[in-house]
């Protein structure tokens, strides 16, 4: 349990003690200055410690945002302030040094402490979370008659409705703002008042996706309308647990990865479901579509990380179509038309659960993979358009996420180290390479040798690719280069071998390397840095894999080439799932900086 160490003579009526022990406090009291070092030092070095001036009147929730956030190593509210145990040592230095008063003052006043070492702990340089509070009150009143006008605030303000509002993320889709998160909230009140957390829910969801999978697979029509009514059901539950998140305030590692990991396998077993549905219904095979829908929205996130990842601290960061783009989201309609036509995931998922209820998958994947087209194109070139016209400087740890990204192995490393001097940037030797390989891949007959050719010049091109630091304008985009023709080689190449299981087969492949690719983008995401090197090698790098799917397909025969794939899936799956699992369970068991990352706009 916390300790929250009550500074100063208790008021009489003031049900602050009751508020903190509600906020998972242990309470004590010191009523003197020598009680506030003691108590400090008595309570245990692992757990988070909190000092409170004993006059504080403020809303509970103003408590339980300044004091409870767990993504903070200290935070403070007027009145309050609060260290975890990687702060602890701060915090003990900012009690000695407000207890050397300036001239005239021998000890620390205990009836105003929080402010003044609040103050210490950031002329200390140490990082303090001040939230943002809005009308919420939180404050120490200077004598009885404030105090009471600081009580009539507290009541003239609804302190339950704000909690609820702001649980809400403050930038999502149409759909999602509209028709999902004006009931989900209550939701997760719900959820909340139960003890439920945002893990379980998470779970839940996971859940329900998965049986609106089973449920498309079944291929008859009530399947497919049972599919999507679940699949927006799944869909609330996905908002319900970042909204019970922000409501309680219940943020963790464990959670921003269980959270962005389910939401892509949510989304792919459905489109697997959609498959096996279409083929138990009439014989249709849509697995093609079903493994383009799933390679193009994986490219389009790659997109997005990549771009952001480039531009996370770059400095001089300006650019006239950005200023532009501000411009536009001053004027109300383009902002909600905007966030729809890229289609995040509440309008794809919208999309899909309607077009599975009332068509047929083949239909659901055409109008999927147009619109999801579109918005890429869309979204690329606005991309493209602020980095060119962008003044920026790029940073080494930029570079550094962009290589990572790329996921090179150690063939393309070894041509990156003749560092050669080429006549085209990296954006545009990676396209060359990756186009020349998809091209002869999905234009020569099945095992043909002529895509082995193209291989040997893709490996070559990736390893240029990354001969210099990725730090030019268009560079973020060498990593979307590399997942499309990867991903796009192995569709064509199953595609061709024209025989059944090869391209569930290869469903499974890309499925089981995506994770590998989303996993090293949370990982940079959390500040963890991406895979180590042994995983990346062992599973060969996305140059490696490309050229044994090819070396596969050159050698064996169609139904040589579907086992192959199916033990090239089975063998990385187990690799990542493993490293990945444990990668994340540490983190979370070593007390790893709790994070809450929106990700894609639900």
């Amino acid at each position: 349990m916390s300790t929250a160490i009550l500074t100063g003579q208790p008021v009489p009526g003031s049900s602050l003690e009751g508020d903190l022990q509600g906020l998972g406090f242990d309470v004590r009291v010191a009523s003197r200055a020598a009680d506030v070092e003691a108590l400090l030092d008595r309570a245990p070095a692992g757990e988070r410690v909190a000092l409170v001036d004993a006059g504080f009147v403020g809303h509970v929730h103003a408590l339980r945002l300044g004091l409870t956030d767990p993504r903070f190593p200290a935070s403070a509210v007027p009145g309050a302030v609060t260290a975890q145990p990687s702060a602890r040592a701060a915090l003990a230095r900012a009690v000695r040094a407000a207890a050397e008063a300036p001239a005239g003052d021998t000890a620390l006043r205990t009836d105003l402490v929080a402010d003044r070492i609040a103050a210490e702990l950031e002329a200390d340089d140490v990082p303090l979370h001040r939230p943002e509070l809005g009308a919420l009150v939180a404050t120490v009143p200077a004598d009885p008659q404030a105090r009471n006008e600081a009580r009539q605030a507290v009541a003239a303000v609804d302190e339950e409705e704000i909690r609820l509002r702001t649980a809400v993320k403050s930038r999502d889709g149409f759909f999602t703002t509209h028709c999902i998160s004006p009931y989900s909230k209550y939701l997760a009140r719900w959820c909340a008042q139960r003890g439920l957390t945002p893990n379980q829910v998470t779970t839940a969801s996971l859940a329900t996706a998965l049986i609106a999978a089973g449920c498309a697979a079944t291929g008859t029509r009530l399947g497919f309308v049972a599919a999507g009514v679940l699949l927006i059901l799944s869909f609330v539950l996905d908002c319900t647990d970042g909204q019970l998140a922000r409501y309680s305030l219940q943020y963790s590692t464990m959670g921003a990865w269980l959270d962005a990991t389910f939401d892509r396998a949510k989304e792919y077993a459905y489109y697997a479901g959609l498959a096996l549905g279409a083929a138990n219904a009439n014989g249709d095979d849509v697995w093609a579509l079903a493994l383009g829908a799933m390679v193009l929205q994986t490219c389009r996130h790659v997109v997005d990380f990549s771009f952001n990842e480039a531009n996370h601290d770059a400095t001089a960061n300006t650019s006239p179509t950005a200023a532009l783009s501000g411009k536009l989201d001053s004027v109300g309609w383009t902002v909600w038309v905007r966030r729809m036509i890229v289609l995040p995931i509440g309008e794809r998922w919208a999309l899909i659960a309607v077009l599975t209820a009332v068509t047929t998958p083949r239909i659901t994947f055409w109008v999927l993979l147009i619109g999801c087209a579109f918005a890429a194109c869309y979204t690329t070139a606005g991309r493209v358009l602020r980095s060119v016209t962008r003044k920026a400087h790029r940073t080494d740890r930029a570079a550094r996420a962009l290589a990572d990204l790329a996921d090179n192995g150690w063939l393309a490393e070894s041509f990156a180290a003749l560092k050669p001097r080429l006549p085209l940037p990296a954006p545009a030797t990676a396209f060359a390479g990756a186009a020349l390989l998809v091209a002869v891949a999905a234009l020569t007959s099945y095992g043909s040798t002529w895509v082995i050719v193209a291989a040997v010049v893709y490996v070559i091109t990736s390893g240029f690719a990354l001969a210099r630091p990725l730090k030019g304008a268009l560079d973020w985009l060498v990593p979307p280069f590399f997942r499309a023709a990867e991903y796009l080689t192995v569709l064509a190449l199953a595609a061709a071998a024209d025989v059944n299981g090869a391209l569930p087969a290869a469903f499974g492949l890309v499925a089981a390397v995506a994770y590998h690719h989303y996993d090293t983008v949370y990982r940079i995401r959390g500040g963890a840095g991406a895979p180590p090197l042994w995983l990346v090698r062992a599973i060969g790098g996305q140059e490696g894999r490309t050229l044994a799917v090819i070396l596969a397909a050159a050698l064996l025969p169609a139904q040589g080439f579907t086992v192959a794939l199916t033990v090239l899936a089975v063998a990385v799956a187990l690799v990542v799932l493993v490293e990945s699992i444990r990668f994340w369970v540490s983190a979370h068991n070593e007390g790893a900086p709790a994070v809450h990352d929106e990700g894609e706009p639900a």
